[in-house]
């Protein structure tokens, strides 16, 4: 079955990016359309990046025991739904870290964002597409967009408005769907040969008239 990792994109102690987590696992959960798993970095207490050797240069030049893993955590999955907030514009610096400490395990999956903030996430959405393009994910369009004045109560205590459940479930289907047609293209061990004979199995497929 297809592995999907919900993470957590926040370390900060009072952060609500757990509640958020939690939401986004148990709709995704009760889905049924893969196997769902929440992961929090705040969990693998990554410094700031301090391999001698960057990540493109491969998994077998890791020194550190928390690089190796982090990197055996995420090279089980095939594709992500990142929880995050926005700082500033940007990405928490925690989430950043932690995406720049891999490479290979990133390459070929699908991701979709679930962002929250007082400008309800957008800007470190943008900010994710563009770092998660270099590293060679696929995004989905559709995301949820959380505002913490209205989605949330006293700005802590996580309330989502009902129209977030309706954008959730299509964003988790966006990624499992993505993330399956992925699956299948990296377990071909010739991507030119698994789109020619996929080509030729559309054609060969009868009309029904």
């Amino acid at each position: 079955m297809l592995k999907v990792g919900i993470i957590i994109g926040s370390t900060r102690p009072t952060r609500v990016g757990d509640q958020v987590g939690k939401w986004v696992y148990e709709r995704a959960m009760n889905s049924g359309k893969a196997d769902f798993e929440l992961v929090d970095i705040k969990d693998f207490d990554l410094p700031l990046l301090n391999e001698k050797k960057t990540a493109a240069e491969g998994p077998q030049n890791y020194e550190h025991e928390y690089t190796k893993r982090w990197s055996k955590k995420i090279q089980s999955f095939d594709c992500f739904i990142f929880v995050t907030p926005e700082y500033n514009h940007g990405v928490p610096a925690a989430l950043k870290n932690a995406l720049d400490y891999l490479y290979e395990e990133w390459n070929n999956k699908v991701c979709g964002f679930v962002g929250y903030g007082s400008s309800s996430g957008f800007r470190v959405v943008e900010s994710l597409r563009l770092i998660c393009a270099e590293l060679q994910m696929a995004t989905v369009r559709n995301q949820v967009a959380l505002n913490l004045s209205t989605d949330f109560e006293n700005y802590t205590k996580f309330k989502p408005a009902s129209s977030h459940e309706k954008k959730l479930t299509k964003l988790i289907s966006d990624v499992v769907n993505w993330g399956q047609a992925l699956k299948n293209m990296r377990e071909e061990p010739n991507p030119v040969e698994y789109s020619r004979r996929t080509t030729e199995n559309t054609q060969s497929t009868p009309s029904i008239h």
